[in-house]
C-alpha cells in the first residue's frame, strides 16, 4: 500500500524539527558548530595562532631577526642596487648625532673662541709695530708667482670655509635672517662652489709645498724662537728667525697636512662610493695596535668621511683666523710681503734677521768688485 503523499510544508517542518533535535544534542555535548566566517578565522590544522601560509610570521615576531634588520644586516635584493638590501642603517642615527652634536658645538666653540683670544690678545699687546720704524728702503720677500700661490690658496680656502660653514650651519643661522626661499639659493650656489673651488685649493696646496717645504723644517735657532714666544708677547724681543719662523712653519705643516686631509675626504665625498679611504686606514692603524672597524660598508665610509671633513675643516678654520690676524691688524707692515711682495728692511731684520742676512749676501757675492 503506498504511503501518501507529504506536502511541501509538512517536509519542511519535519527537516526543522530534524534539525532542532540535533542543535539541541550539540549544545548538551558542548559542542560549537562554527559559522563560514568563524572558519575563515581559525587557523589551517596544525599552526599556532599567528601563523599563516608559507612559513610566513604572519602576526608574530621574531626578535633575533628584527635585532638584525635593526643593526643594519643587509637582506637579498634582486635589483643592481645592493645597498637596498639595509633596511635600517642605524649608523645614520649616529652620524646625526654626532654631526648635529659634537662637531656642530665644539667647533663653534674653536672658532668663537680663538675670535674671542685674540680680541682680548689686541686689547692687552696691541699691535706689535715696528720699534725701529719704516725706514723707507724695501726688501723682496715673495715674488709674483710665490703671492699667486698664495691667493690661489687662500681664497678659494676662505671660499671653501664659507660654502661649508652654511651647510653646517646655514639652517639655523640664515634661515631665520633672510627666509627659506633665500636661503635655498644661497645654499645651491654654496654647494655648487665648494664642489668645483675644491680643484684649485688642492692645485694651490701643491704650488705652496713645492714652493716653500724645504724652508719650513725645524731648525735649532726654532728652539730659541719657541723659548721666547717669537716675541709675541713681550716688547723689544725679537728672537732670531730665517725665512719663516717657527709660528709660520706651524701654519705651513698644518695647512699641507690638513689640505691634503681635507682633499682626499672631500674627494671621497664628491664621488660616493668610488674612494673608499677609512677602511684600509683602519686596518693598517690596526697593525700599530689599534682595534678599529675595518670592514665597513660604503655608506659608513661616506658617513665617516663627512665627520672627518668637517672637523678637519672646522680646525683648519680656527687656525687660519689667527693667521689672518696677525698677518693683517695684528703686525705692522706684515701685510706687505703678501701684498706688493716687498717689506721694509727695518721690519725684515726684526722678524726675520738671519734671512735678511743671507739675501744681503748672496746680492753681495753677485756684485762684482770695483
Amino acid at each position: 500500500m503506498m504511503e501518501p503523499n507529504l506536502s511541501l510544508l509538512d517536509r519542511l517542518g519535519a527537516l526543522r524539527r530534524v534539525v532542532a533535535v540535533l542543535t539541541f544534542v550539540a549544545l548538551l555535548a558542548g559542542i560549537t558548530v562554527p559559522t563560514m566566517s568563524d572558519a575563515q578565522d581559525q587557523p589551517p590544522s596544525g599552526a599556532a595562532a599567528g601563523e599563516v601560509p608559507g612559513q610566513s610570521l604572519g602576526n608574530q615576531s621574531d626578535s633575533d631577526l628584527w635585532r638584525a634588520i635593526r643593526q643594519g644586516n643587509p637582506g637579498m635584493v634582486t635589483i643592481p642596487n645592493q645597498q637596498a638590501a639595509v633596511l635600517i642603517q642605524s649608523e645614520g642615527e649616529d652620524w646625526r648625532s654626532i654631526r648635529n652634536g659634537p662637531v656642530s658645538i665644539y667647533g663653534a666653540t674653536i672658532m668663537l673662541g680663538m675670535v674671542a683670544f685674540l680680541a682680548a690678545f689686541f686689547t692687552l699687546r696691541g699691535r706689535i709695530r715696528i720699534e725701529a720704524g719704516f725706514s723707507g728702503r724695501t726688501i723682496t720677500r715673495f715674488n709674483l708667482f710665490e703671492r699667486f700661490c698664495h691667493w690661489l690658496t687662500a681664497i678659494s680656502f676662505i671660499v671653501l670655509a664659507l660654502t661649508g660653514l652654511n651647510l653646517l650651519y646655514g639652517r639655523d643661522v640664515l634661515i631665520p635672517v633672510i627666509g627659506k626661499d633665500a636661503f635655498h639659493v644661497v645654499a645651491n650656489i654654496g654647494q655648487f662652489l665648494h664642489h668645483y673651488v675644491a680643484f684649485p685649493f688642492m692645485a694651490g696646496l701643491v704650488l705652496v709645498f713645492i714652493l716653500w717645504a724645504r724652508h719650513n723644517f725645524l731648525d735649532k735657532v726654532d728652539f730659541v724662537w719657541m723659548s721666547q714666544a717669537g716675541g709675541l708677547f713681550t716688547k723689544g724681543v725679537h728672537p732670531p728667525s730665517k725665512k719663516f719662523n717657527f709660528g709660520q712653519k706651524i701654519i705651513f705643516w698644518v695647512t699641507i697636512l690638513g689640505g691634503i686631509s681635507l682633499s682626499l675626504s672631500g674627494l671621497q665625498l664628491l664621488f660616493p662610493y668610488e674612494f673608499p679611504m677609512f677602511g684600509a686606514t683602519f686596518a693598517a692603524l690596526n697593525l700599530i695596535g689599534f682595534d678599529l672597524p675595518a670592514a665597513l660598508t660604503p655608506l659608513q665610509e661616506q658617513q665617516l668621511a663627512q665627520i672627518w671633513h668637517s672637523t678637519v675643516a672646522l680646525i683648519l678654520i680656527a687656525v687660519y683666523i689667527a693667521h689672518v690676524y696677525i698677518g693683517s691688524v695684528g703686525m705692522q707692515g706684515a701685510f706687505a710681503a703678501m701684498g706688493s711682495g716687498k717689506v721694509d728692511i727695518n721690519w725684515a731684520k726684526e722678524h726675520h734677521n738671519l734671512w735678511v742676512e743671507d739675501v744681503q749676501r748672496k746680492a753681495a757675492d753677485k756684485t762684482p768688485a770695483e
